[in-house]
């Protein structure tokens, strides 16, 4: 019996040493695979889009030639989007604030519906559309690179100004 119980106890420990490793480990990979919204790290939005919006990286690389990405746009209030599509399929989820959104080939702002926190949509490839933030907006975005910007008029992309 004692010899039952103490092997019991042997392989209870060890399964509670397994448990804390694996939590250690665990920990560690989070510092660089998971965030709260204070550690995310914002800068300026690629040239891409109008200055004024803010970008942040928090998987994978968008211009990379394949892989997954995961991005977050914060956006002031008002923030427009010109008419565009993407090659590859968008996904957006929104995060905070009130983003607006119109399909076709012209901006128009009666014709956008609006996704409020916690909405999800996705937009196959070549889905001529445009976007529209209300208030402070944080969308997040994700799929698989490259991440393409073709705006359907060439005058509206910003990395094309002179």
């Amino acid at each position: 019996m004692k010899r039952y119980l103490f092997l019991t106890l042997a392989v209870a420990g060890l399964s509670w040493a397994g448990l804390a490793f694996t939590s250690a480990a665990h920990d560690n990979s989070q510092e660089k695979n998971a965030f709260t919204p204070d550690s995310i790290s914002w800068g300026a939005a690629p040239p891409v889009v109008r200055p004024g919006a803010q970008f942040a990286v928090l998987e994978g690389d968008p211009t990379a030639s394949t892989g997954d990405y995961t991005i977050r746009l914060k956006m002031p209030d008002g923030f427009r989007i010109a008419p565009h599509w993407h090659t590859k399929r968008e996904n957006v989820t929104i995060i905070s604030g009130t983003f607006k959104v119109g399909m076709g080939d012209q901006f128009d702002a009666h014709k956008m519906n609006a996704f409020m926190a916690g909405s999800f949509a996705f937009l196959d490839p070549n889905m001529h559309h445009y976007a529209m933030a209300s208030g402070e907006t944080i969308v997040q975005v994700h799929g698989q690179a490259p991440l393409q910007f073709n705006y359907v008029n060439a005058d509206d992309d910003p990395s094309k100004s002179k």
